[in-house]
C-alpha cells in the first residue's frame, strides 16, 4: 500500500466490489495545489490529517490551521479504535500502524502555541485595507501613510506606529495634500476608529516583533520528516477577517521570499487553507486577482496550496482552475443552490463510466470521497469513489499537559514568546514633535504687561494657564525605555 514518492489516500472499489484499487497523491504533482470539499461532518478534517501525515513522512513541511482543535492530535501517538481497525481491514491497509508526528504549535494570542506575528510594513496597505474593510478613499489614505513612512525612514511595525502616522497626516493634511493628493480628515478619523476596533479584537498581538520567519515553518527533523506547523485558530475564528487576512499574508510572504525551483520531486512546503470561503467572501476584485496570481505562480517555488471548504462554489473559478488535485466528500442537495453546487462539483471531475458523480456525491458516507489526482504527464485521473484510509496519529485534540510537553521541546522555543519593541514611527514622530515644541518655546517673546511665571524645580513653565514640561533650565531629558532584545535558541531541527 505505501509507495515511495506517493501518499496513500485510500482504496476505491468497482460497483460490484470485484476490484480494489489504492488511490495515491503523486508527490511530483503535489505542488499543483488541491481542493478538499464536503459538508460538515463528512470527514474533511480527517482527510486533511491523512494528507498532513503523508507529507510529513515524505519529508515535506506542512502548515495548517486548526479550526476546532482536532488537528493537534497529530502530535500524539494514534490509539486503537474499533472503527479505525475496521476501516483498515475493509480497504486492505496491511501496513497500517500508529505514529507520533513532529508538530510545532502556533497561536496569534500565545495561549496554545508560540506567538506568531508580523509587522504592518510586511503586511502592506492592500491587506490592511481588507482587514479593516476600508473604502476606496480610506485605502488611498493608507497608501499615502505607507509611502510617507517609507520615504521618511519611519518603520510601521505595530498599530501605535500607524496611529501616530495618521495623527501626523491629520495635523499636516494641507501640506501633504499638495504632494500626494487630497487627504480627508474624515477618512483619517474613520481609519483610526477601525484601528481601535482591531485593537479590541486582539490585533495588537499580531502586529509586533519578532516577526515570524518563513524558515521556521519549513523545518525538517533529524530523521528527515517534515514538521507539521499547527496554527490554533479556534479563538482567531471569532474574527474571520483577521484569520483570512493573516493566512493570505503568510501565503504572500512565501511567494515573495522563496526562490524559484521549477517542478521539484516533492514540494518544499504544503499550505492548507481551511475555511477558505472566508478568504473570498466580500473580497474586492483586486484582492481576488492577488490570490489568483499567488496560487498560479507559487507552484514554481515548490509550495502546494490546498483549500478546504464546504462548497466548491466558495472558490472563484479563476482560482478553482489552478487546483489539480480534488477530494470531494458528501454534499447535501436540499435547496436549489445546493443542487447547483453538486452539479458544479460533479462537472469538475474527469468522468468515470461506472457511475454518475452527481448521483454519488449526495450518497457518500462519512470518510468516503470522490478522488481525482494528477498523474502521468499532469492530467487528472478518472474520478474514483474512495474509502479514505485511517490516520496514524490521534484523532481528536491532545490535552493541555501534552501540549505543554510538545511546546517544551519545540525547535523554536523561546524565540517568539516575548515582544521586542524597538524604535519605530511612534517614537520617532514623538521625538520630532517634542523637538519642534522645544524649538518654538524660546522664540515666544514675553509680554511686558504680564508678570512672568517662574519655572518650577522640575523645569516646567506655565504659559496661558497651561503647564508645559521640559522648558525650564533645570529640565532633565526623559529616560528612554530599555528595549529588551528577543531571546534566541538553538533549534534542534534544521531549516531546509
Amino acid at each position: 500500500m505505501l509507495v515511495d514518492g506517493k501518499i496513500y489516500l485510500g482504496t476505491s472499489r468497482k460497483p460490484d466490489d470485484s476490484v480494489n484499487k489504492p488511490e495515491y497523491l503523486d508527490l511530483k504533482f503535489a505542488n499543483r495545489h488541491g481542493l478538499i470539499t464536503g459538508a460538515t461532518g463528512t470527514g474533511k478534517t480527517v482527510t486533511l490529517q491523512v494528507l498532513a501525515e503523508g507529507f510529513s513522512n515524505a519529508g515535506v513541511p506542512v502548515f495548517c490551521a486548526d479550526i476546532k482543535g482536532d488537528l493537534s492530535g497529530v502530535a500524539a501517538m494514534g490509539e486503537f479504535k474499533d472503527f479505525l481497525d475496521k476501516r483498515a481491514k475493509d480497504i486492505g491497509f496491511i501496513d497500517y500502524d500508529f505514529q507520533q508526528f513532529p508538530a510545532i504549535f502556533w497561536d496569534l494570542y500565545g495561549e496554545k502555541g508560540h506567538r506568531v506575528r508580523t509587522t504592518l510594513t510586511e503586511m502592506g496597505p492592500l491587506l490592511l485595507s481588507r482587514l479593516i474593510n476600508a473604502s476606496d478613499a480610506q485605502e488611498g489614505v493608507l497608501n499615502i501613510a505607507f509611502k510617507i513612512a517609507d520615504e521618511g525612514g519611519l518603520p510601521l511595525l505595530d498599530l501605535k506606529d500607524l496611529q501616530a502616522m495618521l495623527n501626523y497626516m491629520g495635523e499636516n493634511a494641507q501640506d501633504i495634500s499638495t504632494k500626494f493628493g487630497f487627504i480627508s480628515k474624515a477618512s483619517v478619523g474613520s481609519i483610526q476608529r477601525e484601528l481601535l476596533i482591531l485593537e479590541q479584537q486582539g490585533a495588537t498581538k499580531l502586529f509586533s516583533e519578532p516577526a515570524l520567519k518563513i524558515t521556521d515553518i519549513m523545518r525538517t527533523t533529524n530523521d528527515g520528516r517534515g514538521a507539521i506547523s499547527v496554527l490554533a485558530a479556534d479563538r482567531l475564528m471569532m474574527n474571520p477577517r483577521l484569520y483570512a487576512t493573516f493566512l493570505l499574508w503568510l501565503l504572500s510572504e512565501l511567494f515573495e521570499q522563496l526562490p524559484e525551483v521549477g517542478d521539484p520531486d516533492k514540494p518544499k512546503l504544503v499550505f492548507f487553507f481551511d475555511e477558505a470561503h472566508l478568504l473570498f467572501k466580500d473580497s474586492p476584485k483586486v484582492l481576488i486577482e492577488r490570490v489568483e496570481q499567488v496560487v498560479r505562480l507559487i507552484r514554481s517555488k515548490g509550495v502546494g496550496v490546498y483549500f478546504v471548504t464546504q462548497n466548491p462554489m466558495d472558490v472563484p473559478q479563476t482560482v478553482l482552475a489552478q487546483l489539480g488535485n480534488r477530494i470531494q466528500h458528501a454534499l447535501r442537495a436540499y435547496t436549489p443552490n445546493e443542487q447547483k453546487a453538486v452539479k458544479t462539483a460533479a462537472d469538475t471531475f474527469r468522468p468515470n463510466p461506472d457511475f454518475s458523480c452527481a448521483d454519488v456525491i449526495t450518497t457518500l458516507g462519512t470518510g468516503e470521497a470522490l478522488i481525482s489526482t494528477l498523474e502521468g504527464k499532469g492530467a487528472p485521473s478518472i474520478v474514483e469513489r474512495t474509502l479514505i484510509r485511517p490516520p496514524s496519529g490521534r484523532i481528536g485534540p491532545i490535552n493541555e499537559d501534552e501540549r505543554r510537553q510538545v511546546l517544551s521541546v519545540s525547535p523554536v522555543r523561546d524565540m517568539y514568546d516575548e515582544d521586542f519593541d524597538r524604535e519605530s514611527a511612534f517614537e520617532m514622530l514623538t521625538k520630532k514633535a517634542e523637538a519642534a515644541a522645544q524649538a518654538q518655546a524660546p522664540t515666544q517673546q514675553p509680554d511686558p504687561a504680564q508678570p512672568q511665571a517662574p519655572a518650577d524645580q522640575t523645569g516646567s513653565i506655565t504659559i496661558g494657564g497651561w503647564t508645559l514640561p521640559g522648558f525650564g533650565t533645570d529640565a532633565k531629558p526623559e529616560a528612554q525605555q530599555q528595549k529588551k532584545p528577543a531571546t534566541s535558541a538553538k533549534p534542534s531541527w534544521k531549516p531546509p
